[in-house]
């Protein structure tokens, strides 16, 4: 199963070198070989390398011939280089088979590419927080085994007994989202995919260090432009590190989750999906049309056909 794969950094600079060198390790043990970015540990102010540096980087992997352009890490730059993108040479590296992966800050580039060219990607791992742990995830390893062989087709998952919210069944629908805070950032701008693109979809977000109160006020803003009434689900992700205080008197994640069902009453809102600032989190394709059902506590996510999936991955509730 040797695979191809172009570690690059579009966002910020690699912090930890050790980890950095432990993911590409891990990697190569795998069998798979592991292309590094000429740009991949360089540093300007807080970015790997500056903005000139970072587009060209990304345009390398595109035209790397890859089977997995992945990120090194997150953290904070691509919206400021938007405009700088070729999305067409992008969009035609996929389509020759190359599959992009990330997380957190990428889901800006995950929207605009998009929003320009309906191109499909993947929230997934970013290499040193990935893989470049002491022991990587053996869920989120598997997932990643599963795209590289082109045999990922869904994801099921059980929602916490408090949290469910019903039964329902949906068909043909667009499966995107992210970093909620990409996301609103975007709103207003020519990379938040047009409302026809993404009608009737499955948005699915997750965050991290995010006080339940900003979720929340992100979550509004999304309400108040419009979005979130043209979903036929809205998935709620990992919400990680964040501390709550004397003062919110009882408010919290589960609040959120209770005043978005209040708002959204003919939308199902499902919780706990294995995606996020987590070890264990499942690959999603961003763009792609998927079906979704969920039966009880039970919810499953599928990228081919229902009849013949087969869930290989089960996760527990949080």
């Amino acid at each position: 199963m040797k695979k191809h794969i172009y570690i690059y950094s579009p966002s910020g600079a690699v912090r930890d070198k050790t980890a950095f060198q432990r993911g590409v390790r891990y990697l190569k043990a795998l069998g798979h070989e592991v292309e590094v970015d000429a740009d991949a540990l360089s540093r300007h102010q807080r970015f790997a390398g500056d903005d000139a540096t970072r587009i060209a980087a990304i345009h390398r992997a595109a035209a790397s011939g890859a089977d997995v352009a992945l990120i090194t890490r997150g953290g904070y730059g691509i919206t400021r280089i938007l405009g700088g993108l070729d999305y067409a040479a992008i969009a035609q590296s996929i389509a020759r088979g190359t599959q992009f992966v990330g997380i957190s800050d990428f889901t800006a580039l995950q929207m605009a590419l998009y929003a320009k060219t309906g191109a499909v990607t993947w929230a997934g791992p970013a290499l040193c927080e990935g893989f470049g742990v002491a022991e990587p995830d053996e869920i989120m390893v598997a997932c990643f085994d599963d795209m590289l062989l082109g045999q990922g087709e869904g994801t099921g998952w059980r929602q916490s007994p408090r949290d469910f919210g019903g039964d329902c069944a949906i068909e043909n629908a667009t499966l995107w989202g992210g970093n909620l805070t990409l996301l609103t950032t975007l709103i207003g701008t020519p990379y938040f995919p047009q409302a026809s693109a993404v009608e009737g979809g499955i948005l699915f977000v997750e965050d991290v260090g995010e006080h339940p109160y900003r979720i929340e006020r992100m979550l509004t803003q999304l309400l108040h432009a419009g979005v979130l009434a043209q979903q036929k689900a809205i998935v709620l992700g990992q919400f990680t590190e964040f501390t709550l205080t004397p003062h919110d008197k009882g408010f919290k994640l589960a609040s959120v989750v209770q005043w978005l069902r209040s708002q959204l009453p003919t939308i199902p809102v499902l919780t706990h999906l294995p995606y996020g600032h987590v070890p264990t989190k499942v690959l999603l394709p961003f763009g792609a049309k998927v079906d979704m059902s969920v039966a009880g506590r039970d919810a499953l996510v599928v990228w081919g056909e229902l009849g013949e999936y087969h869930t290989s991955h089960q996760f527990p509730s949080a």
